[in-house]
């Protein structure tokens, strides 16, 4: 078998970033953040306030976001692929609670989906993906090799959400990340395109009380198991 093409989805802040660059790490695959290119899309439109374009005149907000670039750009240091917004790493700001707060909102926008999804599909999966969000082994790779679905309870995702953006230097309350987190959870899941759902063939892993580490063992130990067959 050659390099494998691995999805992972899951509920808002149950660390699928953080086991994803691993996991690709330790593979020596690509890692792509899906999830950063709608934070990306967002952080784009609050920056120049075309937040109400997009209930306006959506077609005239693609025609504007077509005009910047969105890509990866692989950080030889940290051997993992960063978002860049024409030109410029925002790998950090597309962290904050300001993008946090309207990114679900923007994610389910069908015509930026499609955008995005395009440039998904686009990329050169020959070398082995790891690519983690919400829809992208129902939607982006259903061919996928191995789908994985993380998920957590809201208070254990806050909490670690929470301390992410303390340790990023931001000022904010555990209830309001709490509430995001309830929130995003709602949009994710009831929107009508592309909701996050389990795909049948996923495998779903409840990270509530494991480590990354541990997370990382069980998934190798999943796909040795499917090189072997």
């Amino acid at each position: 078998m050659g390099k494998l093409t691995i999805a992972i989805d899951g509920h808002a802040s149950t660390g699928k970033s953080s086991i994803a660059k691993k996991l690709a790490k330790s593979l020596g695959y690509l890692y792509i953040n899906s999830g950063s290119m709608y934070r990306a899309v967002t952080l784009y439109a609050i920056e120049n306030n075309l937040l109400e374009l997009i209930d306006l005149d959506i077609n005239k907000f693609i025609k504007k976001l077509k005009e910047n670039k969105i890509y990866f750009k692989k950080n030889e240091n940290k051997s993992i692929s960063e978002i860049y917004l024409n030109k410029k790493n925002i790998e950090n700001e597309i962290k904050s609670l300001r993008v946090s707060q309207k990114v679900s909102l923007i994610a389910a926008v069908p015509e930026i989906r499609k955008e995005m999804v395009k440039l998904q599909r686009n990329i050169d999966r020959t070398k082995g993906v790891v690519m983690d969000g919400r829809d992208i082994g129902s939607v982006v790779f259903p061919d996928a090799d191995i789908k994985l679905f993380l998920t957590a309870s809201p208070d254990i995702r806050a909490k670690r959400r929470h301390n992410e953006m303390i340790n990023d230097g931001e000022t904010v309350n555990f209830e309001d990340v709490l509430e995001n987190i309830l929130v995003r959870d709602d949009l994710d899941t009831t929107r009508k395109d592309s909701p996050l759902i389990i795909e049948k063939d996923a495998v779903v892993i409840d990270n509530s009380y494991l480590s990354i580490e541990d997370q990382l063992a069980k998934i190798l130990a999943l796909i040795n198991q499917k090189i072997k067959l």
